[in-house]
C-alpha cells in the first residue's frame, strides 16, 4: 500500500465524514473550485472522480444494494436536472420519501416500514360494498370530507383521529379499509403485527415511533392496523406478559395520543374480531367504534344477485329462498355458498369428461350447464354459517361502547 493511501484504521475524521455523507446522503459536499461536486465519489486516496464509492480497491456498489431512499433520489435526478424538466418548465418540488432522521439506524427502520405503503389501487369502491351504510358514512366523514373541505374541520370540528371497526369475521372490515385505500387520496400504511414487532430489544418501540413520523411526513395519511387485538390487548391481566410487549403497547398509546395535538391529517383505522380484549386506553383513543354487523336481507340479496346473476333463456334463480335461508351468514359465507352452487354443474360435467379415456381438445370442451334449484338446495346444505355464534357479544359491546349516527 502506498504511503499516501490511508487504510481504514488510519482515516482522519474528515475522511470518514466525507465517506459517511456520500454513503448515506445526509448532506451534499461543497463544490470544488473547478465547479464539479465533491460528492461524486470517494476513493481510498481521494483522487478518483467516478460516480461509485470505492474503499481500498473494493468494487463499486450496484443499484440493488443501495437503500430505498437513494434509489428514489436517483430516479428523481434522472427525471429532472437542476430543477428543470426536459420540456424546459420548472419542476415542482416533491416531498422526499423519508424525513430527516437523526441516525442511520432509524432510517433503516423507516425503509422497512415503507414496504407497507400501499401504492397500487385495491379496486374496491364504496359501491362495491353491499350494505354497511353506517360504517361507510362515518369513514367518509373521517377521511374524505376533511380533505375535500378542510375549511369546516377546524377547532372543535377537527376530524376524528381513530376509528375501530369490529364485528364477526367475514363481514367486510378489511373491504372497508381497501375502499379507503382506493377512494381516498391519502398515503395508506397497511400495518400488521409483523410490521412493528422485532426480535431486537427496543426496536419494536422505535418502529412504532418511526411509523407515526412517516405518517406525519406523508400527511394526509391513513394507518390501517388489521387485527389490532394481537398488538394491544389488555395490559396487566396475563401475568406472563413480557416486558417488551408492554413497552410496545405503551409506545403505541403515546403515539396515538400525540396525534390529537398536531394539525397533520393522520388517521388511524383499526379492525378486530375481538373488541372486548382491547385495552381501555386504546378504546379511548379510537374515538369512533363502529359495529360491522352480519349483512341484512337487502345486502344479502344484492350479494347473491351479483355473484349469481340471471342468465338469458334460463330459469330465474330462487333469490328469495337464498335470502331467507342465509339468515346469520356473513358476507364471506354467502360467497362460499354461491361458489358451492356454481360448482354443482361443473361437477356433473367433470364426471362426464372423466369417463372418456381420450383427452378432449380445449376448443372442443362442452360448456358448463346452468345452475338449478336443486344446486341451490345442495349448496345450502353443504355450507353452514361460521360467524353467528358470538353475535350477542358484539351487540352487547356495541351497546356499551359503539358509535352510531342518529338523526
Amino acid at each position: 500500500m502506498a504511503d499516501d493511501e490511508p487504510s481504514l484504521t488510519r482515516w482522519s475524521f474528515m475522511d470518514f465524514k466525507k465517506f459517511y455523507d456520500a454513503k448515506f446522503g445526509r448532506k451534499r459536499l461543497p463544490e470544488s473550485q473547478n465547479g464539479h461536486s465533491a460528492d461524486r465519489s470517494i476513493t481510498s486516496n481521494g483522487s478518483s472522480n467516478s460516480p461509485a464509492v470505492v474503499v481500498n480497491g473494493s468494487a463499486p456498489a450496484n443499484t440493488s444494494s443501495l437503500a430505498i431512499y437513494e434509489q428514489f433520489n436517483q430516479g428523481r435526478s434522472s427525471a429532472q436536472s437542476n430543477g428543470v424538466l426536459s420540456n424546459g418548465h420548472a419542476a415542482v418540488p416533491q416531498k422526499s420519501l423519508l424525513p430527516a432522521f437523526d441516525s442511520a439506524e432509524t432510517r433503516s427502520l423507516a425503509e422497512s416500514l415503507c414496504r407497507d405503503i400501499v401504492r397500487d389501487s385495491q379496486d374496491v369502491t364504496w359501491e362495491s360494498i353491499k350494505g354497511l351504510e353506517n360504517a361507510k358514512r362515518l369513514l367518509k366523514e373521517a377521511v374524505v370530507m376533511p380533505i375535500k373541505y378542510p375549511k369546516y374541520f377546524t377547532g372543535l370540528l377537527s376530524p376524528w383521529k381513530g376509528i375501530l371497526l369490529f364485528g364477526p369475521p367475514g363481514t367486510g372490515k378489511t373491504m372497508l379499509a381497501k375502499a379507503v385505500a382506493t377512494e381516498c387520496k391519502t398515503t395508506f400504511f397497511n400495518i400488521s403485527a409483523s410490521s412493528v414487532v422485532s426480535k431486537w430489544r427496543g426496536d419494536s418501540e422505535k418502529l412504532v415511533k418511526v411509523l407515526f413520523e412517516l405518517a406525519r411526513h406523508h400527511a394526509p395519511s391513513t394507518i390501517f392496523i388489521d387485527e389490532i387485538d394481537a398488538i394491544i390487548s389488555q395490559r396487566g391481566e396475563a401475568r406472563s406478559e413480557h416486558e417488551a410487549s408492554r413497552r410496545l403497547k405503551t409506545e403505541l398509546l403515546i403515539q396515538m395520543d400525540g396525534l390529537t395535538k398536531t394539525d397533520e391529517l393522520v388517521f388511524v383505522l383499526a379492525a378486530t374480531n375481538l373488541p372486548w380484549e382491547l385495552d381501555a386506553a386504546m378504546l379511548r383513543r379510537l374515538e369512533k367504534r363502529i359495529l360491522v354487523p352480519l349483512p341484512e336481507p337487502e345486502a344479502r340479496r344484492a350479494m347473491v344477485e351479483e355473484l349469481l346473476p340471471s342468465q338469458p333463456n334460463e330459469d330465474n334463480l330462487p333469490y328469495d329462498l337464498l335470502v331467507e335461508r342465509t339468515e346469520g351468514y356473513s358476507g364471506s359465507d354467502i360467497r362460499l355458498l354461491c361458489k358451492e352452487a356454481a360448482m354443482q354443474p361443473l361437477r356433473r360435467l367433470m364426471a362426464i369428461l372423466e369417463q372418456k379415456h381420450e383427452i378432449v381438445p380445449e376448443d372442443e370442451l362442452p360448456k358448463v350447464g346452468p345452475i338449478t334449484h336443486e344446486d341451490i338446495e345442495t349448496a345450502i346444505k353443504n355450507t353452514r354459517p361460521s360467524a353467528h355464534l358470538h353475535a350477542h357479544r358484539y351487540e352487547k359491546f356495541n351497546t356499551d361502547y359503539g358509535s352510531q349516527i342518529l338523526q
